[in-house]
């Protein structure tokens, strides 16, 4: 099992033809280093891809996702943030995750 402590999201938008070495370097130069048991997650311009890459403390993992209809609801603006494993899941699902409150409620802003 993959342990992962931190979930990081780049607000940059990223080409999703980057590889495994190309996104290594794009977390240096975003978050400063790859840190062990760390996730970082980047997205395409239009929202619609997702990639992630994990530091397991040995060498790094690298997963994608597609969505088929609509987006993934992203941040804007330049550099990261760390987000918690409940907005993580709703991103991933294609949820509103920035609306998150207590309890894992998505409301209105």
């Amino acid at each position: 099992m993959i342990r992962v402590e931190a979930l990081w999201l780049s607000a940059t938008p990223l080409d999703m033809r980057a590889g495994m070495d190309t996104l290594l370097a794009q977390v240096v130069r975003v978050f400063g280093a790859a840190q062990p048991h760390h996730a970082y997650l980047f997205a395409n311009r239009r929202g619609t891809r997702l990639k992630v890459l994990v530091h397991d403390g040995f060498g790094v993992w690298l997963a994608c996702r597609r969505l088929n209809q609509g987006r993934f609801h992203w941040a804007t603006g330049q550099g990261g943030f760390e987000l918690t494993r409940a907005q993580f899941d709703a991103l991933v699902l294609g949820l509103p995750w920035h609306q998150l409150r207590d309890e894992g409620v998505i409301r209105t802003l």
